[in-house]
């Protein structure tokens, strides 16, 4: 019973670290976009959403999440939620004709 209770914590907290880092990649990538990229008609706006899917695989590992038990749905679901984030992020900043600059 007491082995139940650490798994089910321990499933809870990896679902925690892959979903806020997902949600914080896209929100970068939606700003790091609109700061390089500037309009929706430019792909490298596309080319820095995939990169940053990319590197939260390192980022997991080093976090203690074991990359390498990964199925099919949860690269899907990172996938997904940093997609829907940065949509979302990037087409408030478009709307709002926000100008990020570094």
């Amino acid at each position: 019973m007491a082995t139940d209770t650490v798994d089910r914590r321990a499933a809870h907290v990896r679902g925690l670290t892959v979903t806020t880092l997902a949600s914080l990649a896209g929100v970068v990538a939606a700003l790091a976009s609109q700061a390089i990229a500037g309009s929706a008609t430019d792909n490298v706006a596309l080319y820095i959403l995939l990169g940053s899917i990319v590197v939260q695989f390192p980022i997991l590992k080093v976090l203690g999440i074991d990359v390498d038990d990964f199925s099919a749905k949860d690269y899907l679901y990172i996938g997904f939620m940093t997609f829907s984030l940065w949509f979302v992020a990037w087409g408030v900043l478009l709307t709002a004709n926000t100008a990020i600059s570094f």
